[in-house]
Formats: structure tokens, sequence, C-alpha cells
């Protein structure tokens, strides 16, 4: 059995809870996971400017998961390049990976979200360019020694505790994104499956190992309750935040994400991409898998606290053991 948890720390307003306690409530969670005896992750995305509070910091998230915990492993999903300092991002994770000893990895993104690049005055057209140098640099830096930069020579200190230092994979939805992590990435998460094959095709090309057939990253929502229609009725507000909040970002970029926005709790239910299931039901489809792996967004879309323990606790007591 294999879990995965990821939080981006949405917090609107009608969900009536402080960041503070979001926030703590996150750090017993990553605990909670850490102790129950089997491999786990946790992904924390980016980005800036939110209403809702959305998390800006990551990799501060994962500084304080890191000393809570000893052995779950962690990603930060997305880094947004075009709004950081190749430099200072590669100074903050030698350090987290001092911190974790070495349970910390990275995807690096070029963003989409218009507010967020005239938040940080940064033409969207750049985008390439500058996930390519955040992509290089990083690399560079994690390798312990003195590389060029702009023009001059500096040296990334402390050295990463784990050699070479974090993984650095590229997402992305283009065919020119996979064909670039193909180049210069440790991997590739596309936000669609169908651009795996433009990396695929470009591995193969460049004389690299194969990828195998495809992966990419699954938006879909999964929570436990013993009753699923009483768990819409709690949950179903905040999946549609969500949602929603995502979509209007997709709207304003025109790019491709899994969001869309819904006029009601009804009509997302009605999609099929939030799903609150019995443990029983997890029971079975975790059978039905070639290997059972767990995936939980606790906190979705501002989702109570005591809401998100719930289902977490479900997990723990009565799915967990039937893989004992």
């Amino acid at each position: 059995m294999y879990l995965s948890m990821r939080f981006d720390f949405r917090n609107p307003a009608f969900a009536g809870t402080s960041m503070a306690d979001r926030y703590s409530a996150a750090l017993d969670m990553a605990e909670w996971a850490d102790g129950l005896g089997i491999p786990a992750s946790i992904a924390v995305s980016e980005h800036h400017g939110s209403q809702d509070g959305y998390i800006p910091s990551p990799a501060l998230m994962l500084a304080a998961m890191a000393a809570r915990t000893k052995n779950v492993r962690f990603t930060v999903a997305a880094l947004i390049a075009p709004f950081h300092d190749p430099l200072r991002i590669a100074e903050d994770f030698c350090v987290l990976d001092n911190l974790s000893k070495g349970r910390v990895d990275l995807i690096v993104a070029g963003g989409y979200a218009p507010s967020e690049f005239a938040m940080f005055d940064v033409r969207i057209k750049e985008r390439p360019k500058r996930v390519t140098e955040a992509v290089n640099t990083l690399k560079a830096a994690f390798a312990g020694k003195p590389f060029e930069y702009r023009g001059r020579t500096v040296h990334i200190t402390p050295a990463p505790a784990r050699p070479g230092g974090p993984m650095v994979l590229m997402g992305g939805a283009s065919e020119p994104a996979a064909r670039r992590a193909a180049r210069i990435a440790d991997g590739f998460v596309p936000s669609s499956p169908e651009f795996w094959a433009f990396y695929r095709d470009e591995m193969l090309a460049l004389g690299k190992p194969d990828p195998g057939p495809g992966m990419t990253g699954n938006a879909e929502v999964t929570a436990l309750a013993a009753d699923p229609e009483t768990g819409w009725q709690a949950m179903g507000p905040y999946f549609l935040h969500e949602t929603n909040a995502y979509g209007a970002w997709k709207a304003d970029a025109g790019e491709d994400t899994p969001y869309d926005i819904f006029a009601d709790v009804a009509a997302l239910k009605a999609a099929n991409r939030y799903h609150v299931i019995t443990p029983q039901q997890m029971i079975t489809q975790l059978k039905a898998a070639p290997a059972p792996a767990a995936q939980f967004h606790p906190l979705c879309g501002g989702m109570p606290i005591d809401v998100a323990w719930d289902s977490l606790k479900l997990f723990e007591h009565e799915v967990l053991p039937a893989f004992r």
C-alpha cells in the first residue's frame, strides 16, 4: 500500500477556519502519515495572490513537515519558475534537502494564471526561457560544485545531503514543454496525458532510457465517508470552490487544465471527477489495481478540518487493515 496526499491550502472566507489552524492541521496530517508504517508522499503546490490564501511558499511548508516526519517523501508540485530567482531557489532547496535528509523533489513549471504574471511584472512569453534557466541552474547547483551562471562563476552552499540533490522534474501542457523536459530535466509530469508521447519520443531520439507508456498528474479527488450522500453534503461546497477557482484561472489563461466551472454541487457531482466513497468501495478499487495506491487531498477547497480528519481516519482504521 502506498499513500499520497497533496495540499494547496485554499481557505475561502466561507470555510470559517484561520490559516494558522489549517497549516497546523496539515502538519499533524503529515506526522499522521509518517506513523502509518507504509510508504507515503506529500505534494504541496504554489500560486500567488489568490484571495483564498493558496500557499505561495511551498518550500517553507515542506521544511515544517520535514521537521515533523522521518520517512515521508515530499514534492513541490509545482514550483512556478518565472517568479523566482534561480540561485535563491537553489539555496533554499539545498537547505531543505539537508533538513529532510534527502526526502524532497520538485516539479518546475511555467505557470499560467495571468494575474500572477501581472503581480510579478513578468511577461508570459518569457516562460520557456525562465523555466529552462531555472532547471539548468538547479541541476548545476545540486551537483555541489562551482558553475557558470549569467557569465560568472557561482557556487551554491551548502551542498545537498543527497548526492546530486533533489530530483528536478518539469511540468507542462505542450509539445515544446515535453521535449524540453526530455532534454534538461529528470522527468516530466504532464497536466494532460496526450503530451507524454512527445516526451517519450524526444527521450528515445536523444538515446535516453525509454520512460515507458505514460504518466500524468492526477487531478481527481477522492474522500471517504461512512455515508457518501452525507459526505457530499459536507464536502461538496469545498469541491465546488476548488474547481471553480481553478476554472477561473483556466478561463483567464485560455490554457488546458483539468478544471472547469460548474453551476452547483449537483452538476459537479455528475461530472464524476470528485468522489466520495465508502471504505469498502476504496478497498475494492485498490485491490483491483496493479499496485494499491491511495490518494487524498484532505483539505481540498477549504475543507473543514474535522471533516478531513474523518476521511483520513476511515482510511487508517477501515481501509489500511485490509492490506496489512
